[in-house]
């Protein structure tokens, strides 16, 4: 199995250098080839641009899907862009590793996501979702976190954490078509200590040993959906869809008005 980590903190002592160490260590014991995409270490250029091709389709205007395609097509990325897509496709598992800032991604790895998800290579008309480029190899997260769990419940003052994520598991994984392992979110890092961080990389250590039996996430598939939307008999069944009361869009009414 080829293993790509895509790996974006700027501190090599952090929790997610730790988390990094691990993966290392359990895949390459297990004889499994592994590459890791160190972004502030290569110092990646997050930014997505008319930089990411060597020669443009169209001069007078920029389009980063057209340019994308026509340098999917015609080989015509720049080096840094075309040496990650050439990772990425060649790996049957992908791990983003990083820490949580503002409910999302670093922008370095935002940025490599915009860069490198190229339209044309990682992602066509007709290969999305369960169709997808990537349709039988695995992603899954490794995230850190500041705030503790309890914040990140169904009912916490930071939100559900699968609603967090989903974002990244439908919005970035799931549509290329990966199937998407449950993530491992180690809560509240900066304040938690020693101990509780090196269980927590005990754990991590013990999910990536027994991900090939891990059930993945769920994610509905075309038949479901209808115009876009679930079918009526359809129950929502991720966190990016339902049904239930939207209490926050709606507004106060005041007698008389």
């Amino acid at each position: 199995m080829r293993v790509l980590i895509v790996y974006a903190h700027p501190e090599p002592q952090s929790f997610n250098s730790s988390c990094l160490s691990v993966a290392l260590d359990v895949f390459k014991g297990e004889g499994h080839e592994v590459i890791v995409s160190d972004l502030y270490a290569q110092r990646f250029n997050p930014v997505a641009g008319p930089d990411d091709v060597i020669s443009r389709k169209n001069d007078s205007y920029f389009s980063l899907g057209e340019e994308q395609m026509h340098a999917s097509t015609n080989a015509l990325f720049s080096e840094d862009v075309s040496t990650e897509i050439g990772r990425l496709l060649r790996s049957d598992l992908l791990i983003l590793q990083f820490p949580m800032w503002w409910f999302g991604m670093p922008a370095m790895l935002k940025g490599w996501v915009d860069r490198v998800f190229a339209f044309g290579s990682a992602y066509d008309f007709g290969q999305t979702w369960e169709e997808g480029v990537f349709t039988g190899r695995r992603a899954m997260l490794s995230v850190s976190t500041s705030a503790p769990a309890e914040a990140f419940a169904p009912d916490g003052r930071n939100g559900d954490i699968e609603r967090v994520l989903w974002p990244i598991h439908a919005g970035i994984l799931g549509i290329v078509g990966y199937t998407v392992m449950p993530p491992f979110v180690a809560h509240g890092i900066p304040f938690v200590g020693e101990e509780v961080m090196n269980a927590e990389l005990d754990r991590y250590h013990a999910m990536l040993e027994h991900i090939d039996t891990a059930e993945p996430l769920k994610f509905h598939t075309a038949e479901d959906f209808e115009n876009y939307r679930l079918k009526p008999g359809i129950e929502p069944a991720t966190p990016g869809q339902h049904r239930g009361s939207r209490l926050h869009m709606k507004q106060d009414v005041i007698p008389g008005r």
